[in-house]
């Protein structure tokens, strides 16, 4: 009997395809749920014990929150990366590092084929199937949902039929939930003119007051919570917590997907919008302007590189160590204000600040030069531009 990975996450899709992998393909399953930061303990016992009673051979948890801030996370905050200057790539940036922990793991127990329950109507159906081409060419793809063409109706009857109960009002969202925000999906999110009811969030509103936090960084990787030192990990999960009571964070992004059509997704991401935000704040007070312009330019395609699965071209390295070099002087202290459904960067302190009175304070007064000198400047400066003109006659 051939041996099948199966990502598994326990919803609909992957429910579906445990039942369909086993009893119609008679396939020996695996699944393996791959947490980033978006399960309890609680959650993963219930994960794997509703992997069992689906019938599979065996269950793996890995848990790869601490390889995804290393390798992914990390660099998003570097590059202050917002896909359409919206969103943190939530999901995309995740989806990457499971594919390659199952196409690992694939490997590791020597399986014929490898499964996932992307539609074919979306991004993930590429992401995974690009990587384990990469890591695993050779085992057999399967993708049972998009290649039967099945609406959500379709998998639920299919399931009740095969005595596992599923109700539509279950599966009326799509919930995704990760360390670097949580997608959310439903009817509205099909349409573009409706928004999600506040009962589509997970998260309720219950914070009203506004309270000032403080974030530190030190080269650019987020370091204490109000003055409380924790690891970055921590620092996303306690922002988290705090932040998204408040309704921050919240938004429907309008991309291109990677198969050409266009699509929207809600997402809840408190933490990851609140630490770019911050970062970009304190970059802006100690990288100089061309730092500032050359990192825009590269993390935007970087950014929209990893959202389309290429976190695997060795152009990403170079990215990344280009982005890791300019942090050098990314440290110090963000002070933040949050208020229900937004947040207020109030301020940066940081020993590497290039605003210092020491060299002159803007539209006030200078101390590094005298009013000639930006005479003389002013003439060279816009010399070109002046010949342009002369010769032009304009």
């Amino acid at each position: 009997m051939k041996k099948v990975v199966l990502a598994f996450s326990g919803g609909l899709d992957t429910s579906f395809c445990c039942i369909y992998l086993t009893q119609d393909l008679g396939l020996e399953v695996h699944s393996v749920v791959v947490n980033t930061g978006g399960f309890s303990d609680e959650e993963l016992k219930q994960i794997e014990e509703r992997a069992y009673a689906l019938g599979v051979k065996s269950h793996t948890a890995i848990d790869e929150t601490e390889d995804y801030y290393r390798e992914t996370i990390k660099y998003l905050i570097f590059g202050n990366v917002l896909k359409n200057a919206t969103y943190p790539l939530s999901v995309s940036a995740e989806r990457v590092c499971q594919a390659t922990a199952i196409a690992n793991y694939a490997k590791k127990i020597g399986a014929e084929c490898v499964a996932h329950g992307s539609t074919g109507a979306g991004n993930d159906q590429v992401r995974f199937d690009m990587i384990f081409h990469t890591l695993i060419p050779g085992v057999e793809i399967i993708t049972p949902i998009r290649d039967l063409q099945l609406s959500r109706e379709d998998e639920i009857e299919y399931l009740n039929k095969h005595g596992v109960e599923y109700s539509a009002e279950k599966a009326k969202y799509s919930i995704n939930k990760g360390l670097w925000g949580t997608s959310v999906g439903g009817a509205e999110t099909l349409t573009s003119n409706q928004y999600l009811p506040e009962s589509a969030w997970p998260t309720p509103v219950t914070s009203t007051e506004p309270q000032q936090i403080t974030i530190d960084f030190v080269k650019g990787e987020p370091t204490a919570l109000n003055g409380k030192a924790l690891d970055a990990v921590r620092v996303i999960q306690e922002l988290q917590a705090l932040a998204q009571p408040y309704g921050i964070g919240r938004d429907i992004h309008v991309g291109d997907t990677i198969i050409g059509i266009k699509g929207r997704v809600g997402f809840e991401a408190a933490a990851s919008v609140i630490l770019i935000k911050a970062h970009h704040a304190l970059e802006k007070h100690t990288l100089t302007k061309w730092q500032l312009s050359w990192k825009d330019q590269i993390a935007g395609f970087y950014g929209n590189y990893m959202h389309e699965g290429q976190m695997h071209d060795p152009v990403m390295r170079d990215i990344e160590a280009f982005l890791q070099s300019t942090q050098e002087t990314v440290t110090g202290k963000v002070i933040i204000e949050l208020h229900p459904y937004r947040f207020v960067v109030i301020g940066i302190e940081s020993e590497y600040d290039l605003m210092s009175n020491k060299f002159g304070t803007y539209g006030e007064m200078n101390a590094g030069y005298t009013g000639d000198d930006v005479k003389g400047f002013s003439k060279i400066f816009g010399n070109q531009t002046i010949i342009w003109h002369k010769v032009n006659g304009k």
